[in-house]
């Protein structure tokens, strides 16, 4: 009996309360209590574009052996700030190659050779003597070619040696008949022997004037004639060149010359740089792989240098903002890795070509960062956010707020305590704002930011994301 009084009055209860919640959901609701709301104002929009990337130094480089050898020594650790052209570390001389080893000597010899250069007169006393040579050469070439179209011989000279040849044969024809009286005594009688001796003499004077005096009256055959235009095309041509070479040293020594043995300088300096290593630019040492008595092998890593004067960050940007990013526009960067702060930089580089990544074109944006610390370190992480534009006193709407009604862009205004559907356009946006560009609201207007409506806009389940039309 006492069990059955406990279930009647639970039963009692539980039909009260359902007709108390029951009277209540059918009474005349406070809507407007429902709601939130915030007034249309005036206001200012940071406009930023988004985005990540990771901490790059301004330069960097891992530098390799060139040769082989044993390391003799060592002259930095990670961490040291070195200059351009410091000896980060060196080979020892007796375990170097033997090009290595000669390539000293090759230097030595080019460098006094680049001095005996510039500072004698040799090659310029040389050039005028050898054009002075080359002047006389064609001279005697040019008369021997111009006197293949006149006679050897003035008219005087062959006169004289026809008269000389008559004197000739009269004295042999006079000798001759002496020597018909004594023709038959025997050889070797001294009556006979000069008339013989005369007679030989005479003859050989006779045929070589009569040889002189053909030559003198003739004219050169056809190989003579281009035997001495060749000669004299030679001569010319070896004129030509001496004086190009006085030319070219006249002045000073010949740059070819000065070209050749600065690169014969330049190839021994660069086989001797193979025994050392020396830092291309300034920098800070983040990698040592080598110590003293290591076996330097061709193409082993000694060293890793980065310039941290300067530290950049790559982000991607898609093609539907790159074109709103600049140069020198104002950046601020922020790293998981550094809690708490905040950092300044700019744009420095805006790629003029994108690429395609996973199927959307992104376009490389370059950050320098103008305040780093020691906290910000090379391969960090960090969020960049780009200020693309800033607009003062303009009236702003809250983005969520903002919501899709057929289509268009519409905010809810509470109106006798009703909600409103306003259709706007918005503007410029960050992270919290949008601003209105056109659309029945005025500041002070109240926004409904709760609307029973679950077509959203920025920040909501169907929103594109802040900005646009």
């Amino acid at each position: 009996m006492k069990n059955r009084t406990i279930w009647i009055i639970l039963i009692i209860a539980v039909l009260a309360t359902a007709g108390y919640f029951g009277w209540q959901y059918f009474q005349p609701a406070d809507t407007a209590a429902t709601y939130q709301t915030v007034a249309a104002q005036n206001g200012d929009i940071s406009a930023i574009v988004g985005a990540t990337g990771t901490v790059r130094p301004n330069q960097s480089v891992l530098l390799n052996w060139q040769t082989t050898g044993t390391v003799e020594s060592v002259s930095v650790k990670v961490g040291d700030s070195v200059k351009k052209d410091d000896v980060l570390a060196v080979l020892e001389k007796t375990s170097l190659a033997q090009n290595v080893i000669l390539a000293e000597a090759d230097l030595l010899n080019a460098q006094r050779s680049l001095e005996d250069l510039q500072t004698s007169n040799l090659a310029r006393a040389q050039a005028e003597l050898s054009l002075a040579q080359a002047e006389k050469a064609l001279e005697n070439a040019q008369e021997k070619y111009d006197g293949v179209h006149f006679q050897r011989g003035s008219d005087t000279k062959i006169e004289n040696t026809q008269a000389n040849i008559d004197t000739l044969n009269q004295q042999i024809t006079q000798v001759r008949k002496m020597y018909n009286t004594v023709a038959n005594l025997p050889n070797g009688d001294s009556r006979k022997a000069p008339i013989v001796a005369q007679l030989t003499s005479l003859e050989l004077q006779r045929d070589q004037l009569t040889a002189e005096l053909n030559y003198m009256t003739g004219k050169p055959d056809t190989n003579d004639v281009a035997q001495r235009k060749a000669n004299y095309e030679v001569a010319l041509a070896q004129l030509e060149d001496a004086q190009r070479r006085l030319e070219r040293v006249k002045d000073g020594p010949d740059p070819l010359d000065l070209a050749r043995i600065q690169a014969q300088i330049t190839a021994a300096e660069a086989t001797l740089k193979s025994s050392r290593i020396a830092a291309p630019f300034d920098g800070t040492i983040t990698q040592v792989e080598l110590l003293p008595g290591d076996q330097a092998a061709l193409g082993k890593l000694a060293f890793r240098i980065d310039d941290l004067s300067h530290l950049l960050v790559d982000v991607q940007v898609s093609e539907i903002d790159i074109n709103s990013v600049a140069v020198d526009q104002i950046v601020t960067l922020t790293f998981d890795a550094v809690l708490g702060k905040t950092y300044n930089g700019k744009v420095i580089e805006v790629s003029q070509v994108g690429s395609v990544v996973q199927g959307a074109v992104e376009f490389t944006v370059t950050v320098e960062l103008l305040n780093p610390d020691k906290d910000v370190r090379a391969g960090m992480t960090a969020a960049v956010n780009i200020l693309t534009r800033e607009l003062k006193n303009v009236l702003i709407v809250p983005n969520r707020a903002v919501r899709f009604l057929d289509g268009q862009r519409v905010v809810y205004l509470l109106q006798n305590g009703e909600q409103i559907p306003v259709k706007i356009k918005l503007g410029a946006s960050d992270d919290a704002n949008s601003e209105i560009i056109s659309g029945d609201i005025k500041a002070g207007d109240l926004i409904i930011l709760n609307p029973t409506t679950t077509t959203m806009g920025p920040g909501g389940p169907m929103g594109g994301g802040p900005g646009g039309n």
